[in-house]
């Protein structure tokens, strides 16, 4: 491994299931210059994905204890380099990957400078994050728009994620955050992205978000509904720890269909489907409203392209005359969500081919 600590950093990120390709012109180690020091980059490669005290790092590493807790509390609640919790009067800590993670932590320190690189790096760390499963995301169909023949999973229902969290936050959007900085203005919602965790109070103590209470998280998918965004949120079938509202111009993840042409890029077991004898042909689900542009203008009524469909059902909720209906997918084209995210780390891991068992 090299010498160079943002170089070793790089490698840390891309040996990590999630990734973090290199490019020729180096944009990723710009990137990491630009939110890590030398000796905060040397640091974070000593972590791992488990939670573990000050004490146990430096035992394990052989780091002096002397200032360590302080230096990781800095990574963690100042700079968004890492992860941690704080266990009465002992904090623990872990690495993150650059996504879901480091990237996504760097919503207030974010200007100008980064949003470029960051757009820029997304052209290479895209097409190779979105080309190997699990997907990372899946979507939640808005309200309760499946069909009344089929039990939904928990984590079908935005209902059965947030019921089973007892501390919530809200933040603004990092992506659409980021297209703002660089001029690409969108009108949708900017507080909208949810965090839940399943033990009382954990946001008091985190520096991502605002802590708000069960019923004004309630209150945010409802905002985000109105706004036609897109419920999302980890695949995995337990232990979701946050739901994104997403809009097709700036979302990341959904960027991967409208501006890279890729397919499977959010797991779903739904599609919608019109009915040509009730539809108007008046539009409005598809001009203005899907978010992946998969519903075009038929012969005699709008269609909707299964290939692009991430069943999300925000179509339906545009429909004057109720033509469109979320239908389930059948068995044989359902894609199972891995049961956890150790689970999913450990699929991606294999898709992907790299041996991250150091940093478990």
């Amino acid at each position: 491994m090299s010498n160079d600590p943002y170089r070793k950093l790089a490698t840390v990120l891309d040996t990590l299931p999630n990734g973090f390709p290199a490019t020729d012109s180096g944009l990723e180690i710009k990137l990491l210059q630009k939110i890590f020091t030398p000796e905060e980059a040397e640091l974070f490669c000593d972590l791992r994905l488990t939670m573990e005290t000050p004490v146990q790092i430096a035992e394990r590493t052989g780091r002096p204890l002397e200032g360590l807790d302080e230096m990781l509390t800095s990574m963690w609640k100042e700079k968004g380099q890492i992860q941690g919790a704080e266990l009465g009067p002992t904090r623990i800590f872990k690495l993150l990957p650059w996504v879901i993670g480091v990237w996504e932590m760097q919503i207030g320190r974010m200007d100008e400078e980064f949003a470029k690189l960051s757009e820029e790096y997304y052209a290479h760390f895209g097409p190779q994050f979105f080309s190997k499963g699990p997907a990372l995301m899946r979507s939640i169909p808005v309200g309760q728009d499946v069909t009344p023949t089929q039990e939904a999973m928990p984590y079908d229902r935005v209902s059965g994620i947030i019921e089973k969290g007892q501390s919530f936050a809200v933040n603004d959007c990092v992506c659409r955050t980021e297209e703002r900085i660089l001029g690409h203005n969108c009108e949708s919602p900017l507080e909208v992205c949810l965090a839940i965790a399943p033990v009382p109070g954990l946001f008091e103590k985190q520096p991502w978000g605002r802590p708000i209470s069960k019923e004004e998280a309630y209150g945010v998918i409802e905002k985000a509904e109105e706004a036609g965004l897109v419920h999302m949120t980890s695949n995995i079938e337990n232990g979701h720890g946050f739901i994104c509202n997403c809009c097709g111009c700036c979302c990341a993840v959904l960027k991967g269909i409208n501006k890279l042409g890729l397919e499977d890029v959010v797991n779903t077991d739904h599609y919608s489907q019109i009915d040509a004898e009730d539809c108007t042909v008046c539009g409005l689900c598809g001009e203005s409203v899907c978010q992946v542009d998969a519903i075009s203008e038929g012969d005699d009524s709008f269609q909707v392209d299964r290939r692009l469909c991430i069943g999300c059902g925000v179509c339906l909720e545009s429909c004057p005359v109720e033509a469109i209906t979320l239908q389930p997918k059948p068995e044989s084209e359902r894609i199972a969500s891995p049961p956890d995210s150790d689970a999913w780390m450990d699929q991606r891991g294999a898709q992907r081919g790299v041996d991250f068992s150091t940093y478990k």
